[in-house]
C-alpha cells in the first residue's frame, strides 16, 4: 500500500513537473537550470561582481552535504545573472535536468568541518559568512581571504577566522544576520536565542586571516579557542568569541531567528513549541512577547518584512503560512494571525519577503513547489499564474513547480529585481544530487494591469495577424 501512494505521489509530481516545463516560455523571463552532484541545504546571494549590457556577475554561496566519501564543502560560485528581456523564450525551456547550468561556475571550495545546513551574509559586508554545522558553535568566514581548497577524501578542514561559541547543544538551523551591525543571532536544541558581537573581528579578518591573532586584537570577549584533532573534529585554533546575550522562553528547539530590519536591538525567533517569540535586548533576557500557539505544529522559518516592520511571516510544519501584526500578535495569549495562506500540502520550510514589493513574498515547502504570494490582493479580483491557475487560493499569484522534491532554501536576489535562486534536496525523488534553479517570472505578470494592458496593447495588431 505505502509503495502504491508513493508511486501515485511520483507520477504526480513528474505530471506537475512536466506540465509546468511546457509553460517555461510563457511564464518565465529568465531560467537557469543547475544540476547537484550534491545536495545543498542552503542558497544565497553574495555581493554583485560586475554589470554588462545584458547580464551582470554576482558571487553565489552554496553547499555539498556529502555521503562521507568525500568532505563536506561551502562552495562559492560566480553566477550569470540575464538581464530582463534579453533571453530567448525558447531558450531557457531547453534545458537538460542532469547537466549543469553555463550560467553556475564553482569560484572557490572550502573544507567545511561537518555538513553545512545553513549560510548567512552579513548585509553590511556580505564576503563575510556565517555557516552552521551539527555542532554548537556558529563559524564565520571571509571568504575571499579563504583558501581555494581540494575536496579530496582525507583532505584536512578549512579553518574558520572565527568561532561564536555559547550554545549547551547543537545550533542546526536557526542563523541570522544584523542589517545595521555585525551581530549574528543563533538558535539550537538547548532552545536558547544567542546573540553575538563580531565587530572587532571584522576589520581584522580580511588583514591577517591566516596567523593568530594578538591577544589583544579580539576585544574584550575573544579568546583563543583551543580544540585539536584530526580532519572530522571541531576547527583548531580559530579565535572565538562568546555571546552578547543567552535568551531563554522557547520550551523546545528553536527552528528559525531574524532580526527587526529597524532595529539591532529586537529580533524573533520560533520553534517546535509552536510558539513565536519577540526580543528586545534593551528589556533583558526574557521574552517581550510570547506567541503561544502561533502555528498548529512546529514552526520551521520566521522573516521580518524589511519594508514593514509591523508584519512577520512564519511557516510550519501544519502546511500553513502566516502572517501576524505585531501591534496585535495575541487573542488570549493565543496567536491571532492578520491572515494564514494555504498554498502547501506539505510542511513549509521556508519563508521570505520581497525586497521588491513590500506586500509580496515567497514560501517553498517539502511538496516541491515555490509559491509567490501578495497578500495586497487578498479580497480581490485574480488569476494565480504557475502550473495550476484554477481555484488558488486567495493572494497565491505565482508558482515555481521546476523543483522535483523537498525545496530546502531560497533567496530573492536584491540586486536583480524578482530574481530568485531556489535548491532543493532530490535525495527522495532520485536518490541523489540536488537542484539549483535561478529564475525570474515575466514581468506581465507582477507589473499593473493597466501598464501591462497598455503595452499588449502597442502589439494588439501583431498578435491579431499572428492569431489569422
Amino acid at each position: 500500500m505505502k509503495e502504491m501512494r508513493g508511486k501515485v505521489a511520483e507520477e504526480t509530481v513528474n505530471e506537475r513537473y512536466t506540465q509546468w516545463k511546457s509553460l517555461v516560455p510563457v511564464l518565465y523571463d529568465w531560467l537557469a537550470n543547475h544540476n547537484l552532484v550534491w545536495p545543498s541545504l542552503s542558497c544565497r546571494w553574495g555581493p554583485q561582481l560586475e554589470q554588462a549590457t545584458y547580464k551582470n556577475r554576482q558571487r553565489l554561496y552554496l553547499s555539498e552535504q556529502t555521503d562521507g566519501s568525500v568532505p563536506n564543502t561551502l562552495v562559492i560560485a560566480n553566477c550569470e545573472v540575464v538581464k530582463p528581456r534579453v533571453a530567448a523564450a525558447e531558450h531557457i525551456s531547453q534545458f537538460n535536468e542532469e547537466a549543469r547550468s553555463p550560467f553556475v561556475k564553482k569560484y572557490k571550495t572550502i573544507i567545511h568541518p561537518g555538513e553545512v545546513n545553513r549560510i548567512r551574509e552579513l548585509p553590511q559586508n556580505s564576503k563575510i559568512v556565517a555557516t552552521h554545522t551539527d555542532s554548537p558553535d556558529v563559524l564565520i568566514w571571509d571568504i575571499e581571504a579563504q583558501p581555494n581548497r581540494h575536496a579530496v577524501l582525507g583532505a584536512s578542514n578549512s579553518r574558520p577566522d572565527l568561532l561564536l561559541t555559547g550554545h549547551q547543544d547543537y545550533a542546526e538551523f536557526a542563523l541570522a544576520m544584523c542589517h545595521s551591525e555585525p551581530f549574528v543571532l543563533s538558535g539550537g536544541k538547548d532552545k536558547s536565542v544567542i546573540l553575538w558581537s563580531i565587530h572587532d573581528h571584522i576589520s581584522s579578518l580580511a588583514s591577517d586571516p591566516g596567523s593568530a591573532r594578538s591577544p589583544g586584537s579580539g576585544g574584550a570577549n575573544a579568546k583563543h579557542a583551543s580544540k585539536t584533532g584530526g580532519s572530522n573534529d571541531k576547527p583548531t585554533d580559530s579565535p572565538s568569541v562568546e555571546p552578547r546575550g543567552i535568551y531563554q522562553g522557547h520550551g523546545d528547539t528553536v527552528e528559525d531567528v531574524q532580526f527587526c530590519p529597524t532595529s539591532a536591538q529586537e529580533f524573533c525567533s520560533v520553534g517546535d513549541d509552536s510558539c513565536l517569540i519577540l526580543w528586545d535586548t534593551r528589556a533583558g533576557s526574557s521574552p517581550v512577547v510570547k506567541v503561544e500557539k502561533a502555528h498548529d505544529a512546529d514552526l520551521h522559518c520566521v522573516d521580518w518584512n524589511p519594508n514593514d516592520v509591523n508584519l512577520i511571516l512564519t511557516g510550519s510544519a501544519d502546511n500553513t503560512v502566516r502572517m501576524f501584526d505585531r501591534r496585535n500578535l495575541t487573542s488570549g495569549q493565543v496567536g491571532s494571525p492578520i491572515y494564514t495562506f494555504e498554498g502547501h500540502n506539505a510542511a513549509v520550510l521556508c519563508v521570505q519577503w520581497s525586497p521588491d514589493k513590500s506586500s509580496v513574498f515567497g514560501s517553498s515547502a517539502e511538496d516541491g513547489v515555490l509559491n509567490i504570494w501578495d497578500h495586497e490582493k487578498i479580497g480581490k479580483k485574480q488569476d494565480s499564474v504557475g502550473s495550476k491557475p484554477s481555484n488558488a487560493p486567495p493572494g497565491l499569484f505565482f508558482r515555481h513547480a521546476g523543483h522535483r522534491d523537498k525545496i530546502v532554501d531560497f533567496h530573492w536576489n536584491a540586486s536583480d529585481p524578482w530574481t530568485i535562486v531556489s535548491v532543493s534536496d532530490d535525495c527522495g525523488s532520485t536518490g541523489g544530487g540536488g537542484t539549483l534553479q535561478i529564475w525570474r517570472m515575466i514581468d506581465l505578470i507582477y507589473r499593473p494591469e493597466e501598464e501591462v494592458l497598455a503595452e499588449l496593447d502597442t502589439f494588439k495588431s501583431h498578435l491579431m495577424a499572428c492569431q489569422a
